[in-house]
């Protein structure tokens, strides 16, 4: 018996980490897919008048166990990988969508599911059942439902490659982020900032490399890009970076990711949709391609026209400095660093002092406590990994979630920062609260200092952190984050906004040693260069968002890389600037289907944040209780539960403009 088919008689039901071996989790899976087998048989067979209750509400506690493991395993996977983990993962990618596919094609099962969807003005059904009740027909009818004979059999197919595939380019990435690394003389470490020597250190002694290395971890990467003096390290560096994923070695990602095209053509085909950008984004707020395309182009325009302006103010410090060639993208970070300590008198290595991962844990927590009534108590382990913290989330003495904080970068954690669950809200059958991971990638240090970047990160994937922990959902499949691919991110980049809020980084923003807060000037002179470089970061992500738009609002391109040259070509990307995320390492769009068609996601998120938060600075206080408690009952408790639009509008009076957003960039000027 494997310590998943016991009950956890841990504090919160936390998973018993120190319990779990690698070998539990096989047979742990094989003996929950047999149990949801069963359970979804008993449904679709049941010779019982089909009710809500005895199909839907059924539905959604068969996969029970299943959920129990896999919360667990995925998790661990992403941020503690290792052989026996990867190997499971491409095992049960194709287990998990040949089981999906059986739950969708099961005829009898979606027979149910239609009657009750056409005879649902009968059932005397809650507004939330209802929708429910739309929800689970539209994932059936968008897995193939519909489809008879060859053509269901061929979208099985076709799903259960791209299971496989996703899995092959997410683990080929990791390999490469984790087998590269660059190592530093001392010299070589000279004119870097003692946080980056010391970072480097920390990688080097992770590696047994005997000294100092830069690797691909971006919380490194970057920082050494911007401060490194010497040109050939950078160029070196930076060359392998964005080269993830294309090296012509047995982790090369180009082939995958043309086949993975291919394939959601087909798939979209096969369901009757022109293209796959019009399937994926019909359930989303923006529904057709034109719409993300017309965003997009609004803002690509100042965008590039603020980014040439800059680019040729840095062209001019490297000639100054002697180099005549043109500015390249290994250039930028390192001038625009040295620009904006001429422009504005910041210095990163003097923030970051100012700027600990513990001071900005405190001030996240703060404000959730101030907007939401929240409390936060650190509690002990065992965890999954001894970086890991948890804390238990409570309100007026209530339980309300455990938190769980993953915060280092290392080599067997796939790169980014992504917040998940490992359990979600939900009522139906009792009152189930969630376990909610935070996974970034910082270096680590003692203390962990963060750049300005980093508490930004750190603030946004919390935001997602909230939105599951504040779910007052009945049914899980429409708790938390499961709301339109469009709208996710509005709690994550909402929530960036209280760290821009003066009081609180006066409060919290604190040197590590001193216990001095901020120097005034200093907080200032860093809120005032809030909008610094916003042409690049703009340019960089619309033209991600662009490349995945193209690749999926047409017929697949049979090379992808020629593809994403010609859309870049079209665009007139600036030279020194690259896509945030090229084609062969951009896990985003094909890791999965999450974001596929919908990197855009972040952009479209974006109009509506900048209004959010707009909504508090009308009521003259960042933490109006009115106004947060508004925001915690249409979006951030109310999950998928109403459309995106609806729940937006009840919030605000209105949907918001573009404009909200190039004024939040800096951008209106260049409009």
């Amino acid at each position: 018996m494997t310590v998943f088919a016991q009950d956890w008689t841990t504090p919160f039901g936390l998973p018993p980490f120190d319990l779990i071996r690698d070998e539990d989790f096989a047979p742990a899976f094989d003996a929950a897919l047999a149990e949801a087998r069963a359970n979804i048989a008993a449904i679709a067979d049941s010779a019982e008048p089909a009710t809500f209750a005895s199909v839907i509400e059924a539905m959604e506690l068969a996969e029970g166990a299943l959920d129990r493991v896999a919360g667990v395993f995925y998790n661990l996977s992403g941020a503690d990988s290792n052989d026996a983990r990867e190997a499971l993962m491409r095992d049960l990618a194709p287990k998990i969508s040949a089981f999906a596919s059986e739950v969708s094609n099961n005829k009898a099962l979606f027979g149910k599911i239609e009657a009750l969807w056409q005879g649902r003005d009968t059932l005397d059904l809650t507004a939330e059942q209802q929708r429910v009740l739309m929800l689970y027909r539209q994932v059936f009818v968008r897995s193939g439902a519909l489809l008879e004979g060859e053509a269901a059999a061929r979208l099985t197919a076709v799903k259960s490659r791209l299971a496989v595939l996703g899995t092959q380019f997410s683990q080929n990435l990791l390999a490469d982020e984790r087998d590269w690394f660059m190592p530093l003389s001392e010299a070589d470490l000279e004119g870097l900032p003692d946080f980056v020597v010391a970072s480097a250190r920390a990688a080097g002694d992770e590696r047994g490399a005997g000294g100092a290395v830069i690797t691909l971890n971006r919380s490194l990467i970057v920082p050494f890009l911007q401060f490194s003096p010497r040109r050939a390290l950078r160029q070196r560096a930076y060359e392998a970076w964005v080269a993830r994923g294309a090296n012509g070695n047995a982790h090369d990602n180009r082939a995958i990711a043309a086949e993975i095209l291919a394939l959601r053509d087909e798939r979209a085909k096969l369901l009757g949709y022109a293209s796959f950008a019009d399937f994926k984004l019909e359930p989303e707020m923006a529904k057709t391609p034109a719409a993300v395309r017309d965003l997009l182009m609004r803002v690509w325009t100042p965008a590039k026209a603020k980014a040439e302006a800059d680019a040729a103010v840095l062209e001019a410090m490297l000639h100054a400095d002697g180099i005549p060639g043109p500015l390249e993208a290994w250039d930028w970070r390192y001038y625009s660093e040295k620009r904006r300590r001429a422009e504005h008198d910041l210095d990163e290595a003097a923030l970051k002092p100012y700027l600990s991962l513990n001071a900005m844990l405190a001030a996240q927590f703060d404000c959730a406590g101030r907007l939401f009534g929240l409390e936060f108590r650190e509690i002990d382990g065992p965890f999954y990994h001894p970086d890991v913290r948890g804390w238990e989330v409570t309100r007026h003495g209530a339980h309300v979630a455990v938190f769980l904080g993953d915060y280092f970068a290392r080599a067997p954690k796939r790169s980014g920062a992504w917040c998940s669950a490992m359990r979600s809200q939900r009522k139906l059958g009792a009152e189930v609260r969630p376990i909610v991971v935070n996974v970034c990638n910082f270096a680590k240090g003692d203390p962990a200092l963060l750049s300005y970047d980093d508490a930004r990160t750190l603030f946004h994937e919390f935001g997602h952190a909230l939105h599951q922990m504040l779910s007052d959902v009945t049914y899980g499949f429409i708790s938390g984050t499961s709301v339109a691919r469009d709208f996710v991110e509005l709690p994550s980049q909402l929530y960036e906004h209280w760290l821009e809020v003066p009081a609180v980084l006066e409060q919290h923003a604190r040197h590590w040693q001193t216990g001095e807060p901020m120097p005034a000037d200093m907080l200032r002179r860093l809120l005032d260069a809030g909008t610094y470089d916003q042409g690049f970061a703009t340019v960089e992500f619309v033209a991600s968002a662009m490349v995945d738009l193209r690749f999926h609002e047409g017929d697949a391109p049979a090379d992808p890389m020629q593809k994403q040259a010609e859309v870049l070509e079209q665009l007139g990307m600036p030279r020194a600037i690259r896509m945030r995320h090229a084609t062969p390492h951009f896990a985003h769009i094909f890791s999965g289907d999450g974001y596929s068609s919908g990197y855009y996601s972040y952009m479209w998120s974006e109009v509506m944040d900048a209004d959010a938060f707009a909504a508090f600075e009308e009521a003259g206080d960042p933490f109006d209780p009115a106004t947060a408690a508004r925001l915690e009952r249409f979006i951030l408790s109310a999950g998928g539960s109403q459309e995106a639009e609806s729940l937006y509008t009840q919030f605000r009076g209105r949907m918001p403009g573009v404009e909200a957003l190039l004024k939040g960039r800096g951008l209106l000027d260049a409009a």
